[in-house]
């Protein structure tokens, strides 16, 4: 087992839902973010910091046994922020792994890394080519790319999951095919933080929904057994009952990031 996680961004979205469900006897989950992050629950250490300053995430990963990077600008927005805090911080988040000889990072991708990418006649696979749908988009593909040459060079086990609509429930018509539950996700962290021997990989983080076009085969194969089906809610989302795959809202990765303005933030 994985003794001690360092978590970036672990006040955001993700990183609130994944500390209980992450949560192990005998395992520390080292929190870093530049928000509050509340009482400490046992087996968590707190650390207010930001993952962009170098010296402060070298100490953050002194003596850990993995990285879980999370943090980051979550959507769209201006170019130089994106580039600051997704492309610039992950790769001092890479530098600093590497420094202190940490084995294992995961990186939180996006599927907007891939968002300008269509429906063909099979599941589409995890590895295929970036093709961003915004900036956001451009700095998660960015983030693979520092991944695999960490990888290449010093050997970093180093997974990036292109995560879909991560939420308690499904809540539009993309979500029926790209959702990732809450409880689907802490079961594909703990996957990749289970992998041997070191590697590069790619993966979908999405739930085994009835309508998704991506290949699960790939985080099946280091143990990802989603068991979560956006389907159970279709009745719920208008629209489903005449859901057509050729809609360019459906057809495309990206959905609407496909069409937002560059650079706006999403409201």
């Amino acid at each position: 087992m994985t003794h001690r996680i360092l978590i970036t961004g672990a006040a955001g979205r993700i990183g609130t839902v994944l500390r209980p469900l992450l949560a192990r006897p005998g395992r520390i989950l080292r929190l870093l973010d530049i928000a509050p992050l509340g009482p400490a629950a046992p087996g968590e250490e707190h650390l207010r910091a930001s993952f962009t300053d170098q010296d402060a995430i070298d100490d953050a990963c002194r003596d850990v046994d993995a990285v879980v990077h999370l943090g980051g600008l979550a959507g769209e927005g201006p170019w130089e922020r994106i580039l600051a805090a997704n492309v610039d911080g992950t790769q001092r988040v890479l530098e600093a792994v590497r420094r202190r000889g940490v084995a294992k990072v995961v990186l939180a991708s996006s599927i907007h890394a891939a968002g300008f990418l269509t429906r063909g006649e099979g599941l589409l696979p995890p590895d295929a080519p970036p093709r961003p749908d915004t900036f956001y988009g451009v700095s998660k593909a960015a983030l693979e790319a520092l991944g695999s040459l960490y990888h290449s060079r010093f050997g970093i086990d180093v997974t990036c999951l292109r995560i879909g609509a991560f939420r308690p429930r499904p809540l539009a018509l993309p979500d029926l095919a790209v959702w990732l539950s809450h409880a689907d996700a802490a079961r594909l962290f703990e996957a990749c933080l289970a992998t041997r021997p070191p590697a590069f990989r790619i993966l979908w983080g999405i739930s085994a929904n009835t309508r998704r076009w991506w290949s699960l085969a790939e985080g099946e194969a280091i143990g990802y057994r989603p068991r979560d089906d956006a389907e159970r809610f279709a009745d719920a989302i208008p629209g489903a009952e005449t859901y057509d795959p050729a809609d360019p809202l459906l057809h495309r990765v990206g959905g609407t990031f496909c069409t937002v303005p560059l650079g706006r933030p999403l409201s």
